[in-house]
């Protein structure tokens, strides 16, 4: 349900659309819908959101505000990125609360992913 003042809508940028979607498809198993040559719709993904064609990338060295998925089963979730195209740039760590690892898509925005710290 949409709420007033509640994160509602992400939009990322990408060099390459069809890179883009190639990806976080094999990837991630998400889904989109194209709205013309430079914009597409990201569903399936937890929270709504597009991808806008840019030669700009969202990193956190430049400032960016990190995108941040989840895994139930983290070492899978490294291998799919990197059988899918992405490039791991911070391995597994540990940190307050669970692990996690951060990757650049193909086009090379950066994203992290999570889990649960290991029983």
């Amino acid at each position: 349900m949409k709420e007033t003042g509640k994160i509602n809508y992400v939009e990322i940028p990408s060099r390459d659309i069809e890179t883009t979607k190639a990806f976080f498809a094999s990837a991630f198993g998400w889904s989109f819908v194209d709205y013309g040559p430079d914009y597409v719709a990201i569903e399936n993904a937890g929270l709504d959101g597009g991808f806008y064609k840019s030669d700009k990338i969202a990193s956190t060295e430049s400032g960016s505000v990190l995108v941040v998925l989840y895994s139930s089963g983290l070492e899978t979730t490294v291998n799919n990125v990197i059988s899918s195209g992405g490039r791991v740039v911070q391995d597994i760590f540990d940190f307050p609360g669970g692990r996690r690892f951060h990757f650049t898509d193909p086009n090379g925005n950066e994203f992290a992913v999570w889990s649960e710290p290991n029983p």
